[in-house]
């Protein structure tokens, strides 16, 4: 296990007694109307400048203007006029006429905006529509609990946030909740060391129950609101558990031992389908936001997609055929993300010797980006509210990562960790992200910005999955 850094005082408390668990650490421009008319009688009416204004004409005047120079013609043609007369007639023309010389009268132009330019107009309205402010996002972890006897083990799947807001974290053999409303903190259950540890933790949707997996094979579910192990699922795997995933009430399970187990909580004989397709361990899991498509990923790097429609097909068969099998990861494949504003889109990242993250087309099975991250890619999210993805890493800057989507341009990197960042979990408002490191510590996260504002809840439609197991025997 990679050593964590504690301060001189928590070793010397340490060394003491065991430290608590889940304990804080350290406007448009101006155009004129074309119209020639107006409703507004007291509006100035500009019309076309180009059609002559009868009512706005002299016709005295243009009748002299028109016979004038004939009359001149004609005088020209007989007598010529003496120079006396000739400038008598120049001067009283220019007095009386007072040098016009247009017959026709039309228009004035269109007035210019006042004291308006169009950058002005332009400017006044950017300020009215003010432009979406960047959102700040803390370079700095909000709180930091310890989290002693974690298992620093990549493959394993160890946190995970409910939908009532409380945070379950497997600490070696003692699954912990840690209520987010209150900051209370509870254990759940205490496997003894030949089921122990635990290695894996994944709340039902419901928010009430909790499956926990075990290095033993076996799964336990348990009812948090009572504390009560409602049943223990045997002799479905060979080896440990490590991976977990809910899809309304069939839970899936994934083992060392390379399979995929769905399984019906509500009945008795609960497998139902199972998926063979990998030949290592099953260390990441993940059902779709539609719950018809499962992806899984192995230390075999190997990805898997299934369809649920091709198990509903093939029901005597036992086994399932995959959908896609996906080989381009050259490590282990770990971390798995479902978009949440595109159903058929996949992220997924590599271990350490591939640190790649990969996006692909679940429909047809194509790879659509692939990102070097440089590190190995523990664990992915994504933002429910903005296109952004969070990462966490391992070697060498233990960081936690966030990319713009899809341009994959980094927008920030969040260190504290001292340890690679082995798994992460997302608040039901979507908006703080915890994070538990190799470093024993958990870390809070305020990446994905402020909630929005809450909408009426519907009532949830499968609080009752687990009726039954008061008839269970």
């Amino acid at each position: 296990m990679d050593a964590g850094s504690h301060s001189i005082s928590s070793e010397k408390s340490r060394a003491a007694a065991p430290r608590p668990p889940l304990q804080e650490a350290g406007s448009r421009p101006y155009m004129p109307s074309l119209s020639t008319g107006s409703r507004n009688p007291s509006a100035k009416c500009y019309g076309d400048r180009f059609i002559p204004d009868r009512s706005a004409m002299d016709m005295d005047m243009a009748h002299y203007l028109l016979t004038e120079p004939r009359k001149d013609k004609e005088n020209a043609a007989g007598v010529a006029a003496s120079p006396s007369k000739e400038a008598y007639r120049r001067l009283l023309a220019e007095k009386l006429l007072n040098n016009r010389t247009r017959i026709l009268a039309f228009r004035n132009k269109p007035p210019e905006p006042e004291n308006v330019s169009f950058a002005d107009a332009a400017s006044s309205n950017l300020q009215a529509k003010p432009a979406k402010q960047r959102r700040h996002i803390p370079q700095s972890a909000e709180r930091t609990l310890d989290a002693p006897e974690l298992v620093d083990d990549y493959y394993l799947n160890l946190l995970d946030w409910g939908s009532n807001n409380v945070l379950s974290i497997a600490l070696g053999d003692t699954v912990y909740l840690w209520d987010a409303s209150s900051g209370s903190t509870s254990e759940l259950v205490t496997v003894d060391e030949d089921s122990g540890p635990i290695t894996s933790v994944s709340w039902a949707p419901d928010g009430r129950h909790i499956a926990v997996g075990l290095n033993s094979s076996d799964v336990q579910l348990w009812d948090t609101s009572s504390n009560r192990l409602l049943r223990t699922l045997r002799g479905v795997h060979e080896a440990r558990v490590g991976s977990l995933a809910w899809n309304n009430s069939i839970l899936t399970t994934g083992s060392m031992d390379g399979k995929i187990v769905n399984n019906d909580v509500r009945i008795r004989n609960h497998v139902v389908q199972t998926y063979e397709g990998h030949n290592q361990e099953v260390c990441g899991l993940k059902w779709s936001g539609s719950g018809q498509q499962l992806a899984s990923g192995g230390n075999d790097n190997l990805l898997h997609i299934w369809d649920v429609s091709m198990a509903s097909s093939m029901p005597s068969a036992g086994r399932n055929q995959w959908l896609h099998r996906l080989e381009d990861h050259t490590a282990a494949v770990k971390a798995l993300a479902w978009c949440p504003f595109q159903s058929n889109l996949l992220a997924t990242g590599g271990g350490g010797s591939d640190r790649c993250i990969k996006f692909w087309n679940t429909h047809t099975g194509a790879c659509l980006n692939s990102v070097d991250t440089g590190s190995q890619v523990c664990a992915l999210l994504w933002n429910k509210n903005e296109r952004e993805l969070l990462s966490s890493h391992g070697f060498t800057q233990n960081q936690l990562t966030l990319w713009k989507y899809p341009s994959m341009v980094k927008m920030a990197e969040l260190t504290g960790h001292t340890s690679r960042v082995l798994f992460m979990a997302q608040s039901p408002d979507g908006c703080t992200v915890a994070s538990a490191a190799a470093d024993e510590t958990l870390r809070f996260w305020n990446v994905f910005g402020a909630p929005e504002a809450p909408k009426p809840a519907a009532k949830a439609s499968h609080t009752g999955m687990f009726n039954s197991f008061n008839h269970i025997r």
